[in-house]
């Protein structure tokens, strides 16, 4: 069985692709590491949600400890339009870090779950950070099962967010803005 390493957004994105990749084989484990998400409290009712979802799933969960808020504003201060990639590029980075340090030939994200993501930018990053660390990134458009991953977080009662998670996507939902 090959292991892969999922970098997990949110319980409900990794319902669904977690399953998958166990359907095509994979020994998946979880990996939180999301730096974009504020208020911190929202943080960690999204990391508390992926504790109780890798608990049911019995799925493995490494947890990148602390709240890296600072390094994602430094990342996108000036150019909040375009912050997705750098934002992606944070996470994906440090994913293909952790899954070299540990041994996993591949990793990929539930970020491809999500209808609102860009996932040609998605792929670009993921392969070219995973050049760089000498792993392999998975790219699979896991968007079809999007609507059962909401299905099943609802029957296991996890928590749903109301938008991205980083501080402008919350003011776009909220504030009904573009920030550009």
């Amino acid at each position: 069985m090959k292991k892969i390493l999922l970098h997990v957004c949110c319980a409900p994105c990794a319902t669904y692709t977690a399953n998958r990749l166990r359907e095509e084989g994979f020994d998946v484990t979880a990996f939180w590491y999301n730096p974009n998400i504020h208020p911190f409290t929202e943080h960690r009712n999204r990391l508390e949600s992926v504790r109780t979802l890798a608990q049911a799933m019995d799925l493995p969960l490494i947890v990148a400890e602390g709240y890296d808020i600072i390094a994602y504003f430094r990342a996108v201060v000036g150019h909040e339009g375009e912050r997705c990639g750098d934002c992606f590029r944070m996470r994906l980075d440090r994913t293909a870090i952790i899954a070299r340090e540990n041994k996993f030939p591949s990793f990929t994200t539930t970020l491809l779950i999500s209808p609102y993501q860009k996932h040609d930018l998605l792929r670009e990053i993921g392969e070219e950070v995973a050049k760089q660390h000498g792993v392999e990134f998975y790219y699979q458009n896991f968007r079809t099962g999007f609507r059962e991953s909401q299905q099943l977080s609802r029957e296991l009662d996890l928590y749903h967010q109301k938008y991205c998670g980083c501080v402008y996507s919350e003011w776009e939902r909220y504030g009904k803005v573009k920030i550009s």
